[in-house]
């Protein structure tokens, strides 16, 4: 069938105007929420809320840097996401592993059911007894508690991710490292983890902005500043009485920004570990 140009540039047109269109719906929350940062109180509470600033300012950005607790939140929220990421990572390597060279036997079996099970079980039926688990240890209010909720849900989900990578690496090469006097630790590491480089990315990508996003427990476990995560912060500068939209729009900003430049960076290669994931899966 022979398409005419003008049919070539009219459905060029047409899906460049949807991708554009949808671009815009998925990143307008970003817009509003970077435009009103920059708003000062009384362009905030306008009743004609409008795009475009008379008189932009970086007042809330210095507020919130300078005048409050954003910082340490920041800092805990960098410490918790690195060590869960971490210890989830630690953990599900070598699981994943044992599921993918073992999975025919009924003890992995029944680990990999279990796991399975694990992740139809909303969060917040487990609050309250994760609450007391941690009070009974003396966690509450330190990192430990949030790394160690954080693990227990993301290890599963990351366990049957890489399983998936770990399952496209011939058990061939295994037995030639094995011959040339190579352990199973030394496997995993020297040419198991390489090969498998872009879904062990995209799999600590996802567990690190998991552990960055999350909220509920963050809100629970942790009840002093010293130790209180970015999202249960940035919900502080909501009042009981007045909520203050540009310090907490700009707190905002501030705890997406970095996530945002980083994904950029690594887009490359959680696309190619999602997608390498998806076909040996």
């Amino acid at each position: 069938m022979v398409v005419s140009r003008s049919q070539n540039l009219f459905r060029a047109t047409l899906t460049y105007a949807t991708l554009i269109f949808f671009c815009f719906f998925c990143l307008f929350p970003f817009l509003w929420m970077l435009d009103t940062a920059l708003k000062p109180a009384a362009e905030v509470m306008s009743d004609r809320p409008s795009f475009l600033i008379a008189a932009p300012t970086l007042e809330n950005f210095e507020s919130i840097l300078f005048d409050s607790d954003f910082a340490i939140y920041f800092r805990n929220s960098l410490i918790v996401a690195i060590a869960s990421t971490l210890l989830t990572l630690t953990v599900s390597v070598f699981s994943s592993y044992a599921l993918s060279r073992w999975g025919r036997y009924a003890v992995a079996k029944a680990v990999g059911g279990a796991l399975l099970v694990s992740q139809m079980i909303p969060g917040v039926l487990l609050l309250v007894p994760l609450y007391v688990l941690m009070q009974r240890l003396g966690l509450l209010s330190t990192y430990w508690a949030l790394i160690l909720v954080y693990c227990t849900f993301m290890i599963p989900l990351v366990t049957f991710m890489l399983k998936g990578f770990f399952d496209g690496v011939p058990f061939e090469l295994e037995e030639a490292a094995e011959m040339d006097g190579c352990s199973r630790v030394g496997f995993i590491w020297r040419i198991l983890l390489p090969l498998s480089a872009p879904g062990v990315l995209a799999t600590s990508a996802f567990a690190f902005i998991a552990a960055w996003n999350e909220f509920m427990f963050g809100y629970v476990l942790i009840n002093d500043d010293g130790h209180r995560t970015l999202t249960p912060g940035i919900m502080l500068f909501r009042g009981s009485h007045q909520t203050n939209w540009g310090l907490l729009m700009a707190a905002s900003v501030l705890a997406v920004v970095p996530v945002a430049i980083a994904f950029v960076y690594l887009q490359r290669f959680l696309v190619e570990g999602l997608s390498a994931g998806a076909v040996k899966g």
